[in-house]
């Protein structure tokens, strides 16, 4: 059995992207904290805050298989439109 301890899940320091824009975590963006004065963000466990991040793949796949026709991808070339179409 494991014994969570919070100390032992706290994030890294965040790396700034933009004013209003960090990383804490590879590829996982956050609005920076010190902006969130009115409701401010709660300490949350690494590990939990890649189970949300993971869940929202997990969840578009999902809604791909039941609500679209087809997935279009950016940057790829249309099976349907001329090249030349602009």
């Amino acid at each position: 059995m494991s014994i969570f301890r919070l100390g032992d899940q706290t994030p890294p320091e965040p790396r700034r992207i933009t004013d209003t824009v960090i990383e804490r975590l590879e590829h996982q963006f956050e609005v920076d904290p010190d902006l969130m004065q009115i409701t401010p963000q709660q300490d949350m466990p690494v590990w939990d805050s890649r189970r949300i991040f993971n869940a929202r793949w997990d969840h578009l796949d999902w809604m791909h298989a039941h609500f679209a026709d087809e997935v279009l991808l950016a940057g790829e070339l249309s099976e349907t439109m001329p090249e030349d179409h602009s």
